[in-house]
């Protein structure tokens, strides 16, 4: 089942559940319910909004994730069910106990799908592709010449112009940037956690105040969706309408709708990171790495769900 992601942004949102389902009621609006084991991740974008504990429990139960954000709408937080993979303790096991070489391997293969997507996008938009697809095949275990680096010394200047500075602090590009990433980190999070695994071991993210540092390895190869996404939002103009456009953050939580090549299969982005997740967890418990990544640019709209604010 394809579950959905819906942004609460309506001042004043009122949530409650009844029946399993999600009921949702705001000032001038008809109510709304949703079903909750359809919901795989609930943005509340509403400093108004108010809910009961029930809402919280029975949406971890069901095993979605819920964003919480602050002024600005990018996400200050997010909540993530306990409950995991029936195989979790194995799983656990297997992936601290992985062997260095094994995890060297895993993040060669997630710079590798990282560099080849950001070359796509590149010639996507008739762009010189900054020879990134040579840098793939240079991509050693551990990426040990620090590729992805050189990757994104060419990748950003070529994207969105020579005078562009990735800047987490910044408005403009970068802002949308960190809400697109914030977002798929969330439903990255989530699904390494169902799939068993730990989310704070990562195998190239280390910080020790870092809570998500394997979702935040398994992130990079979907990365470039975003930044397609946002290349598009500036291209058409609506940039400056900043993230206080619902339009725009509907432009890009749509990319959860968005159909993309996984292996041999088509899914939408939400059931590709997914299928990407459990192929870590089995490389963990194979020692082997056989990873389902992302590759190549969004086939369209697949139809699954619908993103932002329901009704």
């Amino acid at each position: 089942m394809q579950r959905r992601t819906i942004e609460i942004g309506t001042p004043g949102s009122r949530l409650s559940v009844s029946y399993r389902q999600l009921v949702i009621e705001r000032r001038e609006y008809p109510r709304v319910t949703l079903p909750i084991d359809d919901l795989g991740v609930v943005i509340v974008d509403d400093r108004q909004a108010s809910y009961t504990q029930a809402v919280l429990v029975e949406l971890m139960n069901a095993g979605a994730t819920i964003i919480v954000t602050g002024s600005d709408h990018l996400p200050l937080g997010m909540m993530l069910p306990l409950q995991g993979h029936h195989l979790q303790t194995e799983r656990h096991i297997a992936q601290a106990g992985a062997a260095l070489p094994l995890r060297k391997r895993i993040w060669q293969e997630l710079v590798r799908a990282k560099i080849s997507q950001q070359a796509q996008i590149l010639a996507h938009f008739e762009t010189d592709d900054g020879r990134l697809s040579e840098l793939v095949k240079m991509v050693k275990s551990g990426d040990s010449g620090n590729h992805e680096a050189q990757a994104a010394q060419r990748y950003w200047p070529l994207l969105f112009g020579t005078g562009f500075r990735r800047d987490r602090e910044a408005d403009g590009v970068n802002a949308f940037l960190n809400y697109g990433y914030a977002v798929i980190r969330a439903a990255v999070a989530r699904a390494v956690a169902a799939a068993g695994l730990i989310p704070s071991l990562g195998v190239f993210h280390t910080r020790r105040s870092n809570p998500f540092c394997l979702a935040d390895d398994l992130l990079e190869p979907f990365r470039p969706f975003v930044d397609w996404r946002v290349r598009m939002i500036r291209d058409s103009g609506s940039l400056t309408e900043g993230l206080s456009s619902k339009q725009n953050r509907a432009a890009l939580l749509s990319l959860f709708n968005e159909g993309v090549m996984i292996g041999a299969r088509q899914l939408p982005l939400l059931g590709a990171i997914e299928a990407s997740a459990a192929s870590l967890s089995r490389s963990f418990a194979e020692s082997h790495v056989d990873l389902q990544l992302p590759r190549g640019l969004p086939l369209g709209q697949s139809g699954y769900g619908e993103e932002s604010e329901p009704g």
